[in-house]
Order: structure tokens, then sequence, then C-alpha cells
């Protein structure tokens, strides 16, 4: 009898011995799955349009590795083709002409690009147009563009990371031309540099703006500006953050993010400026970034342009300092007070986009007014004033406030991001049509058909005089109640759910076979008990603990 025991016994612990073996075998093969699942790799493109055959060529059409055709036109998405630009006059603001490699852009670098067909987009056609998503670019999506404050916690600090990441990663995909087109022998002996994702857009907003090297030490020509103080103030900034978004996501893979705005209407001061967002100012220099705060260790770049000129020089990207914010201690005669909700609708309430000369003396011009040159409430231009889009600029008192190197602060981000939501405002309410952004006359750079410097890809200036739902974004101030609420509260957890979901399905997974193995081990302690109480004779023939109608009592007894 005692022998009998022993060997069932014996055959019991062999049996669960094999059971947990199985088990432990299942579930390191499922976290060697996971892992291998997760683990991922990230791939880098050449920047093939700096080299002297494609610059003295000036035909900038590369192959699309997707296929290993140029401007993937195997696949249907592209062809290379030559440049249009249209030859409608200018205005007079810009006397010179043949002086300037940014007239008739991209003309003096590039003759032929590739001209992409469908929602397809890049320098090679290899990217999806704003908006469109997926392999072969055939998913629309609308995404939205939230206030920072309405940010979760978690949201902002992954926002500063992206910041932070975008100005300590070299772009993969674009350099900066350090000299003219004349300086490098007309492309025989490139000058260009590598810069950070971020820098890389500093040095754009730099270029776009700078002044006109005339030849001569110090000669230059000022009065000139492709994206500002004119008709393509507008449409350029709003590529220009599409572009930034589009790069960032793909740095981060995070393709759900969108710019935040700062609704700045009404703020008695620099709401962001805390170290929990865009740094607070240093307790040992007003003109500096709190320690705290992971922007004061940025370097700005492309914030001396008189040294430039003198030099007869371009901004080459090299760090030049720390970045400066002093925000409220600025010249209040130049800027009283910022921008409150009775300004913005004033604003708003101009018809005409652009009037007059179509510059930063035109009056009763929605751009004009908005940009800051004129006066919100009788839209008539002002001297010796910034208003609306240019006083906080100057309120910002740093980096901020000069126009080459303002992109420095990341609060230009938030800034224009609002400036955007407020043009959006006035196409909606107003909807005019193509006709009413200018196709000549206005200032170099600006018409209707004039491509926007330095982008390449090109964007034409009039293509954006339209909706973002057109462009595949929008602002979550301007949805109705019912589309806010789901984007501002419930969409944010449902991205942050989406970007898991293999985490949580693979925690799903792991906790089942977790709770097998819990199970099982359970199981097998019941039977042995079992066993051994039969064996015993001691066993019970009732729960301990049982539950009964006539007590009412809930049952303790419930299934793993």
């Amino acid at each position: 009898m005692s022998l009998q025991k022993n060997r069932e016994e014996e055959l019991l612990k062999r049996t669960e011995r094999q059971q947990l073996h199985s088990l432990i075998m299942s579930f390191a093969l499922l976290v060697f799955v996971f892992i291998q699942f997760f683990s991922q790799s990230l791939q880098q493109f050449p920047r093939p349009c700096t080299t002297p055959d494609v610059l003295q060529s000036k035909r900038c059409c590369p192959v699309w590795p997707g296929d290993g055709s140029v401007c993937g036109s195997l696949s249907g998405r592209g062809f290379c083709q030559d440049v249009t630009v249209s030859d409608l006059p200018n205005g007079p603001q810009f006397p010179h002409s043949d002086v300037d490699d940014r007239e008739r852009w991209p003309l003096v670098f590039y003759n032929q690009t590739c001209q992409c067909a469908g929602n397809y987009m890049g320098f090679d056609c290899g990217e999806c147009k704003f908006g469109y998503f997926g392999g072969n670019c055939g998913e629309r999506r609308e995404s939205v563009r939230r206030n920072i404050f309405q940010l979760s916690v978690s949201e902002q600090q992954r926002f500063i990371s992206y910041l932070n990441l975008a100005k300590t990663t070299i772009s993969p995909d674009y350099m900066i031309v350090t000299g003219t087109y004349a300086q490098m022998n007309n492309g025989s002996t490139p000058m260009f540099a590598n810069i950070s994702v971020y820098d890389l857009f500093v040095w754009m907003h730099y270029y776009v703006s700078r002044d006109a090297l005339l030849g001569g030490p110090g000669n230059v020509w000022a009065d000139i500006d492709f994206a500002h103080e004119s008709a393509a103030f507008l449409p350029w900034h709003r590529v220009y953050l599409l572009f930034w978004e589009h790069e960032i996501r793909k740095l981060t893979g995070d393709f759900n993010f969108t710019i935040p705005y700062w609704d700045w209407r009404d703020a008695q001061d620099c709401q962001v400026c805390t170290d929990e967002l865009m740094g607070a100012r240093s307790p040992l220099n007003p003109n500096l970034i709190s320690p705290s705060s992971v922007f004061s260790s940025w370097k700005v770049i492309c914030s001396q342009p008189e040294d430039y000129n003198l030099r007869e020089v371009l901004c080459d990207g090299s760090p030049e300092g720390p970045l400066l914010r002093n925000p409220g201690n600025h010249d209040r005669n130049r800027v009283p007070r910022l921008p409150t909700s009775a300004d913005v609708e004033s604003v708003l309430s101009l018809t005409e986009y652009e009037t007059g000369p179509m510059d930063r003396r035109a009056n009763m011009s929605f751009r004009n007014a908005l940009e800051g040159f004129a006066s919100p409430e009788t839209g008539l231009a002002v001297t010796g004033q910034s208003l609306m889009h240019n006083s906080l600029h100057v309120f910002m008192n740093g980096s901020m406030s000069s126009v080459q190197g303002s992109a420095n602060d990341p609060i230009f981000l938030l800034h224009h991001a609002f400036i955007d939501s407020i043009f959006e405002q006035w196409l909606r309410r107003h909807q005019p049509p193509r006709t009413h952004y200018p196709t000549a006359n206005a200032p170099i750079g600006h018409n209707d058909g004039h491509y926007m410097v330095p982008f390449i890809p090109l964007y034409r200036n009039g293509d954006y005089f339209l909706s973002t739902k057109a462009l595949g974004y929008e602002y979550s101030y301007l949805l109705d109640p019912s589309q806010r609420f789901v984007q501002e509260f419930l969409t944010p957890y449902l991205q942050q759910a989406q970007q898991i979901w293999g985490w949580l399905l693979a925690a799903g997974i792991l906790g089942a076979v977790v709770a097998g193995i819990s199970a099982t081990i359970i199981a097998v302690a019941c039977r042995r008990g079992t066993k051994r109480r039969k064996a015993s004779g001691y066993g019970e023939r009732q729960p301990l603990l049982n539950s009964s109608e006539e007590e009412g009592s809930a049952s303790y007894q419930t299934t793993l």
C-alpha cells in the first residue's frame, strides 16, 4: 500500500515537472518572438543633388530606391521634367536682376526636377503629399493640431523630446548651401554642409529672408524677402510648418505627431515660458533660458546677418552662442501689449487679402494686418510699431526678435501655428477664389506662379492659398463642439493606445501565459492534495467556504 502510494506520488511529480518545463519553453519562445517583432532598424538615404555633376547639369532628378528608377517612374510615381517659372512681372521693390541665386527659384541651381504624380511628393517622389499616408499614398487622413495646454503631461514631454532629438540629429535627406552659385564656380566646387533636422529649418528661414549680396563688403540690398512683407507670408509659413511636421514624423516614426499651437490672445505674459514647456527665465541671467530646461543648452545659428554681409558669405550653420529670450523686457513703445481677441476679430473682418503695393505699406490688407504692419483696428499701415504677428517676435526680446534667426527659438513653431489658424479662419469666413491671390506685380518671389524659396521639392505660392482641410489637417479650436470633444479628449487616448497596441497585445499574451502557468501549478497542487486526502481518508466532502441562498452571501469561489 505504501509502495503504491510512493509510485503514484513520483509519477505525479514527474508529470508536473514536464508540464512546467513545457510552459517555460513556450514562455521563452514567446519572449523571443516578441523581441524580434519589435526590434526595427532605421534606414537613411543620400543627399543626391549636391554633387558637381548634378549642379553643372542642373538636373535634380534622383533615383527612387523603391524601384531603382528616376523619380520612381517605373512605379508611376513621377517623371523628370523641366522647371517652368512664371515670367509675369514683379513689383518695384527689388530693382536688380540676375544678382541673387533665389531669383526665379530654383533655376540658378536646377532647371529639371521630379514632377510627382497623384498623391506622391518628395525630391524623388518617394513620399506622400500632405494629408496622405500608406505605401501607395492612398490613405487619406486628417491630423489635428491642438493647444499646447490641452496636451497631457506625457504629450508635452514627448513634444519637447522630439524638438531636442531634431536639434541633435543630422538630417539624412538634406544639406545646406554655404556659398553662392558663383562662389561654387558655377557648381564645379560644391559648398554644402551637414545640418541637424531642427537647424535645417532655422537655416531655411534665414536663407529666404537674407539680404541680397550685390558684390563688395557690406554691399547688400536689404529690401528683399521671399517669405515676409507680402502675399507669400502666409502660404510660405503654412508649407514651412507642414514640411517641419513631415520631417519630425519621419525622424521619430510617430505619424500621429502634429505641431501644437499657443493661443496667445489676451495673454499678459509668456505663458509657455516654463521649464515644463519652452523654458523659464534663468535666475542667473534674465536673457538666458533656465538651466532646468533642455533649451538652455541649445546653440543658435544664422544670428549674425551683419557679419555675413560684411564678409560676403552665407550662414554655414555653425553654432553662435546660446538661445536668448527675455520676454516682456522689450521696447514698450513698439509693442504696448500682446494682441487681444478683439484684435484678431478686427483683422478677420478685413475682406481683401492684398491691396495697393502689396508690401508693408498696404492698407486694408488682411495679410498686412495679420503680419503686423497695419493696425488691426483701422487696417491702415503704421510705422514704428510691431503689431499682431510681429508683436510676439518683439515681445520675446531675444533670438526670436531677429527675422533671419527667429526660428532658433522653438516658440516660433507654436506662434506660427496659431498665426496659420487665423489664416484658416479668414479663408473659411470669406472663401476667396484663387484669383484673389496676386499673379503679378507683387514683390519678388511672391507672385502666384513663383516657387517657394528654398524648398526642394518645389511648392508654388498659389497652390497653398487654400483650406487646411485640403492639406489634411485641422485646428482643434476650429472644430464644432462634438468634434472638439473627440479630438481634445478621446482621440489622444486612442492614439496612445494605437501607438502601444503591440505592447498591449504582447502584455496580454504574456499575462495569459503567466495565468496559464499559475493555473497549471494550482491545478496540479490541488490534484496532489486531493489524492493525499483520499489516501489518508480525511478528505473534505464539502468545500470549506460555500455560498447558500439561505445565507444570501456572495460566493468566495471564483474562476481563475
